[in-house]
This record gives structure tokens, sequence and C-alpha cells, in this order.
């Protein structure tokens, strides 16, 4: 059955997390009824900063400004099954873990938690002091899952993106959905 994702991007240092997932979930709409995007005004800033383009806005994607309280996944009625914040930084994991609900990012994610849907997190920085370490432990048990942006080597990457993408084919799996990733031990994968 198709899903329905929210994708919220943050200011925290990573675009290029933001930018692979935008585009797997381009090749994978088969699997998607909806995406919602919401990205805050830092991580528009980041983008620009670490990709050097605005390429974000050219996204087919239905994108909704971070105060928008009538996006639709900002109610559990209109039923998205996931979100993903990707790049996740402290200050929005700790407004999530707290049920802090300021803006459409932490307010979709008390949705979701709330609903007992699936909520993952990608947070990218380092290292990490016990108060991100505690409120990781807060979303875990609320039933979200963390998924750090550490990447894997033994896929052999060709290139950065290639890199990049051993995290989101984790993230795109964890999401349920088929990201034809690399698979340790499987043989179509060897060299």
């Amino acid at each position: 059955m198709p899903k329905k994702i929210v994708v919220a991007i943050t200011g925290a240092s990573g675009s290029i997390y933001a930018k692979v997932l935008l585009d797997k979930l381009m090749a994978f709409r088969n699997q998607l009824d909806a995406i919602g995007v919401v990205m805050s005004d830092n991580a528009k800033d980041v983008w620009k900063f670490e990709l050097g383009n605005d390429d974000y806005a050219k996204y087919p994607y239905s994108f909704y400004e971070k105060n928008d309280f009538y996006a639709p996944f900002a109610s559990g009625s209109a039923k998205f099954d996931t979100m993903i914040v990707c790049p996740c930084s402290m200050g929005t994991l700790a407004r999530i873990a707290a049920g802090i609900s300021s803006d459409l990012t932490s307010r979709a994610a008390d949705v979701i938690l709330k609903e007992r849907r699936r909520l993952i997190l990608v947070p990218r920085e380092t290292p990490l002091s016990n108060i991100h370490l505690r409120n990781m432990q807060i979303v875990t048990d609320a039933g979200g899952i963390i998924c750090p942006a550490s990447p894997s080597f033994y896929s052999l990457p060709r290139d950065f993106e290639a890199l990049v993408s051993t995290v989101i084919d984790r993230v795109m799996e964890l999401a349920g959905l088929e990201s034809g990733g690399y698979e340790w031990g499987n043989p179509y994968f060897q060299k």
C-alpha cells in the first residue's frame, strides 16, 4: 500500500543527506501516495552554503512553511505513515523529545509519535553531549528511531553521493520502502 511521508529538513550541517533523500524518494514515487516537505529557514541557508544552490525549490513535492499548522500532516487524521527528519539538528531533537510543538516540524513529529507511527531522526552532530544522548533516549522510548548519519564503507562507495546513500538507503528501509541499496552478504552486490 502506498505510503504518505513527511520529510523535515532542519538547519544541521549535512544538506547532502537531504538532497540524496529527496532524489531517492523521486525514484520510488510508485511506492508513495504523498510526500510533504518542510524546511527551516536555517536549512535553506545551510543547503545554499554547503551545496552552492537552491535546488531544493525544484523538487515536485508539496512544500509547507515552517509555521503552517494547516499542513495535512499537522493532524493525525491525515494518516501520514512516516516522518523523516534529515538532517536533524540537536535543537529539533530536543524540541521533539520535550513535546514542544512550536513549529510544523515539531508538531508533525508530535503527531507521528502520538499516533504510534514511524518517526526517523537522522542526526549528524558530533560529538554528542549527555543532553543529546538523553534526548535520543527519550525519543527512542517514545517509539522514534535514531539513525545517525554515519556512512558505511563495506559497499566500497565510488563517490561522495554513493557514500551518503549508504545512510539514506538505510533510512528508506526503516521507512518501509524498498531502496535497492547494498545488502551485506548478497552476492548480487559483490564486486
